[in-house]
């Protein structure tokens, strides 16, 4: 008898917003003690000295009829581990810009606060103004006047190229070395295009070649592509007020698969005639990669010739790599091993397009890939305007060690995912690059959390790929000496992981893992050595067919294309589901392997859980689990919307509304239960916009649009305390409010599920326990969109998806018909053939 499944419920209209206000923590800042009068007379010599500087080297340069700028670059630096009023510095009024801002390690371990400003002529005047106060008034507390903005510096010079370059420093030391480089442009909006322009021209005055159509823009940044050597960086610096950054264009990698014949032609035929096509909801992945040969006859009815797109006309659109057609057999089909090996019938729901963004021969060292990939899906979506699209990309770039840190590829990325632009949300998946040294896969697993994930699958908005493998049998007759390295279950060991990260920084990645096959160790006459083996693949399609029709494609390009496969699952599904809601499901259903636990859950505290999560993201999606419910297993979905911020009536921003859901909870069943063990789990996704640059991650200058978190009512928490536990304004009402209940269960517990845009933990307890935790708000925190208002964007709404799931392992146990009951669901309708 088969066990009964039924659709996710969706709920909808039933979340109260109400007035949101922030419960805030003072933030404690350690700065130096200062003799007032000392360094107040330090600050004006070192300001006024720069001027002098400044005057000099312009005169200096007019003399000799030279360009100059209308104003200088500024260093700013504080004290070793002492904190500095950074935030103060932007001096918009006055036409003073904040750059850059950022920490630096010194080799002792400590840390120093540094600023990059752009002051216009004249304005070093502002400073000199400043420090006289600091030194002749108080304020009505008796503190020093502009004590909080002047007491944290610690040096003050004119800001050199070293201050600007975000690359290997050892490329500065060659003044003829010449190469393109990525130039970051401050900007706002009402000006963007007059400053592209005028620094185009600085550029075209010292032969600095731009390269044009390649160009990025985000929130106060633009990003222009740049053939220079370093000595003619050093005088761009002297005549262009406009830079912020300087950085050396990405190379990207594409992991490609050595050449093996499989099996004979005639299989594919056999295949291709068991396949069933239906794709009435006009479901497509799009494989940004070397393009695809729809020739092969597994393609022939899922990928047109129309939707065959080039980001460069020349390059043609057929694959002269593999790589993208190995990707296409994957997105659409899946491993191919288990289909040759039955004579079942194989229904595909979606279809395919090819967005080529590597040329024929070579890479692109000298472009902007985030200009080239949206580019690219608009021609897709130009030709097929209407088709609900999952956008798939397994080509990194290890050329900068980002360790997350933001880049123009990856923002550009964050910025078609969150529709900024068009306002089109994007579900795009990342692969998170390769380990390729086969010697590096004998130090397996640790190698695995040593090597960082490459640029761009640090994007925020995106789901990253790593991967696992169940693969571990091979044919001992053929191979006697090979063994598996990954046990199964367990992490690939081509995977790259975040565990190197800063991880109160920068998001959770991978999120998921995919099968992504495993490597094997040999040990024969020539010693021991580890070695990629065709049986420990997933199998696809090879790209030119008349030779041979399969070849074994795995590692993170191939668990990424089936990632992008159960997405496009979910989707057809589910056809009217947001992208938020595609990506909330996926990760929502991974689970970690025993093995994974075994091998990287060293203990099961919140810093076990973290570690485990930065190795193998959330675990294993499962599309079961993601599309079904079950009489003890119950999904519930909603999609809403809420407006983070909004401007005030005396002019200031704040925080403007929350949301509220009362949970249709099977109570009296819970109770029922007692002691019997439950698991709840919450995943909030939705999409950031970003705001990249080397501006600073805090403050007004984050790089999140905004952030969204969830909480849960406590065991024993009505509704008015655990408002007044999340939401201010709540407790300025509540004059009983007292915050003595416990935390929850939870696996990974907020500072560890804060970061990113996704956000998903597990809580485990007793039914009884669980009865009455039945209300989730979402509530947002601070991001650009507030703190930035002048841009103009503090009164946007977000969209995001919340989904929540209860389960038990008691099989006797219906959590889900009072649910169903209760929102009026017919609970006879089963899901069949998953």
């Amino acid at each position: 008898m088969s066990t009964p499944t039924f659709l996710n419920i969706f709920l909808s209209n039933n979340g109260d917003k109400i007035s949101y206000s922030p419960i805030t923590k003072p933030i404690t800042v350690t700065r130096p003690n200062r003799n007032r009068e000392r360094h107040g007379a330090f600050l004006r010599r070192k300001f006024s000295e720069i001027q002098s500087e400044s005057e000099a080297e312009q005169k200096s340069r007019s003399a000799l009829s030279l360009p100059t700028k209308d104003g200088i670059y500024l260093h700013i630096s504080s004290q070793a581990n002492m904190g500095m009023d950074t935030k103060g510095f932007d001096l918009r009024s006055h036409g003073i810009r904040m750059l850059q801002q950022y920490e630096v390690e010194n080799e002792d371990g400590t840390t120093v606060n540094t600023v990059i400003l752009y002051l216009p002529t004249g304005q070093v005047a502002v400073f000199l103004q400043k420090i006289t106060e600091y030194l002749e008034k108080e304020t009505g507390k008796g503190v020093p006047r502009n004590s909080k903005l002047l007491i944290g510096i610690e040096d003050i010079k004119l800001a050199t190229l070293e201050a600007f370059w975000k690359g290997d420093r050892e490329i500065l030391n060659n003044p003829d070395n010449e190469l393109w480089c990525e130039l970051w442009l401050r900007t706002l909006p009402q000006n963007k295009e007059e400053v592209v322009k005028e620094f185009k021209e600085s550029c075209a005055l010292i032969s600095i070649e731009i390269r044009e159509n390649q160009q990025l823009n985000f929130p106060e940044r633009v990003v222009v592509l740049g053939k220079t050597s370093i000595a003619q960086l050093a005088e761009l610096l002297e005549i262009t007020p406009h830079l912020a950054e300087i950085r050396p264009a990405n190379i990207p990698v594409s992991f490609l698969i050595d050449e093996t014949p499989v099996v004979q032609a005639e299989f594919a035929e056999e295949l291709a005639n068991r396949i069933v096509w239906n794709n009435e909801n006009d479901i497509g992945i799009l494989i940004l990669d070397s393009g695809v040969n729809n020739g092969h006859i597994l393609l022939q009815n899922a990928l047109l010739n129309a939707d065959l797109h080039t980001y460069d006309p020349s390059w043609n659109v057929n694959d002269q790599k593999g790589h993208g057609t190995g990707m296409s057999g994957l997105a659409l089909l899946g491993d191919l091993h288990p289909l040759l090996s039955n004579l079942n019938s194989v229904e595909v729901n979606h279809c395919l397009e090819s967005g080529k963004i590597l040329p024929n021969n070579g890479q692109n060292p000298y472009h902007l890939y985030g200009s080239i990939i949206t580019q690219v899906v608009s021609r897709a979506e130009i030709q097929a305007p209407n088709r609900k699209r999952i956008y798939c990309m397994a080509v990194t770039s290890d050329e900068f060690k980002t360790r997350g840190a933001p880049t123009s590829w990856s923002a550009a990325i964050d910025v078609l995912c969150s529709g900024a632009d068009d306002d089109i949300q994007r579900l795009f998946f990342i692969s998170t690059g390769n380990i390729a040294d086969e010697k590096e896969w004998l130090s397996y697993p640790d190698n695995n959390l040593l090597h960082s994930i490459e640029d761009p699958a640090q994007a925020w908005n995106a789901i990253t790929v790593g991967a696992y493998t169940e693969k571990t049998f091979i044919d001992k007759e053929k191979l006697p000496n090979f063994e598996p390295i990954a046990e199964t279950g367990n992490l690939s060991p081509f995977s790259m992981t975040s565990a190197s990260w800063n991880y109160k920084k920068w998001p959770v990645k991978p999120d998921i893992v995919m099968e992504g096959g495993n490597a094997a160790i040999v040990d024969d006459d020539f010693g021991e050595y580890a070695s990629i083996c065709n049986d420990l693949s997933p199998l696809s399609i090879w790209y030119k067919p008349t030779q041979r029709q399969y070849e074994p494609f795995g590692m993170t390009s191939g668990a990424t294309a089936l990632a992008a496969r159960m997405a496009a699952q979910i989707q057809n599904s589910y056809p009217d589901i947001a992208p938020e809601t595609v990506r909330g499901l996926m990760i929502h259903s991974a689970e970690w392997t025993p093995a994974m636990l075994n091998s990287f859950l060293k203990n099961t505290n919140k810093e076990g859980y973290r570690n485990l999560v930065r190795t193998c993201g959330f675990g294993v999606p499962n599309l079961y689990r993601a599309t079904t419910c079950l009489k003890n297993r119950l999904n519930l979905v909603i999609e809403s919307e809420i407006q983070p911020f909004y401007k005030k009536v005396g002019g200031s921003y704040g925080n403007k509304e929350m949301e509220i859901f009362d949970l249709p909870w099977p109570k009296a069943e819970l109770l029922q239960m007692r002691e019997t063990e439950v698991e709840l789990r919450i995943t909030l996704s939705y999409f950031i916009e970003p705001g990249p640059g080397e501006i600073g991650w805090k403050d007004r200058y984050r790089y999140a649009s905004h952030g969204l978190r969830f909480d849960l009512n406590r065991v024993g928490e009505d509704r008015e305390k655990f408002l007044a536990r999340v939401n201010k304004k709540s407790r300025d009402e509540y004059t009983n409010f007292n915050n003595d209940i416990p935390d929850g269960n939870w696996l990974l517990g907020i500072n560890n599920r804060q970061l990113g845009s996704i956000h998903s933990d597990i809580w485990r307890g007793t039914a009884a326990e669980m009865a009455t935790s039945n209300l989730i708000g979402i509530y947002p925190v601070i991001g650009w969109w507030k703190e930035r208002a002048y841009l103009k964007k503090y009164d946007k709404k977000t969209r995001y998806s919340l989904i929540v799931s209860l389960k038990t392992t008691a099989t006797e146990i219906d959590i889900y018909t009072p649910v169903a009951i209760e929102v009026g669901i017919p609970t006879e309708v089963t899901i069949e053939n998953l």
